[in-house]
């Protein structure tokens, strides 16, 4: 199955808000971003680059704008994401009825020109990782494992260290590292499987 037929699965799918996500599907098309799908959802994209998604949820649906940040919000709709996500920004809806489609167009085609213009965020960079307790002493045992850490990059190193950091519970943190460590000797980034 190709993404064309991924996406029309999606739409087809019976679920309480599928004539409503419809709705948003063709306003999507009607902006001029073209459709993929992308973590099992539509994603609309311009120049290649995510602009917005359409997903529906058990209580809501929505669009979610991957740089919203940059989006004017007239009308006050806009709710920002998690702390991780600081540009993108989620418009819901309850039901079919709550869509202004002028007012979602008009969101949509501002969302396209400010791809167009190279209107981006671009994630604040740190100075250098913090590495977690849990795997400072595991490398600091393990000479070998301190090299193949050595040789990823900054980034992989990074996303290993939150890995293991944003864990809530000691448990889950050890368990975290359990897994990491083979991924680290082999020089293999923790999200690489999804890396095309």
């Amino acid at each position: 199955m190709d993404h064309s037929e991924k996406v029309e699965a999606y739409y087809e799918k019976e679920q309480p808000f599928k004539e409503a996500i419809g709705i948003l599907r063709e306003l999507a098309i009607k902006s001029g971003a073209g459709e993929t799908l992308k973590w099992g959802s539509p994603v609309y994209t311009v120049q290649g680059k995510n602009i917005f998604g359409i997903m529906a949820f058990k209580e809501h649906f929505g669009i979610w704008f991957f740089n919203g940040v940059y989006l004017k919000d007239s009308l006050g709709v806009l709710q920002t994401g998690q702390e991780k996500t600081k540009a993108m920004r989620h418009w819901k809806f309850r039901s079919a009825e709550d869509i202004d489609q002028n007012a979602v167009l008009a969101y949509m085609k501002e969302a396209v020109k400010n791809q167009e213009k190279g209107l981006e965020w671009k994630p604040e960079r740190t100075e250098h990782t913090i590495i977690p307790a849990l795997l400072k002493d595991a490398l600091e045992s393990d000479p070998v494992l301190k090299e193949s850490f050595g040789k990823l990059s900054p980034y992989k190193q990074r996303e290993f260290c939150e890995h293991i950091e944003t864990a809530k519970q000691e448990k889950t943190k050890q368990r975290r590292l359990e897994k990491s460590l083979p991924m680290i000797r082999k020089g293999v980034g923790l999200h690489d499987k999804y890396r095309s």
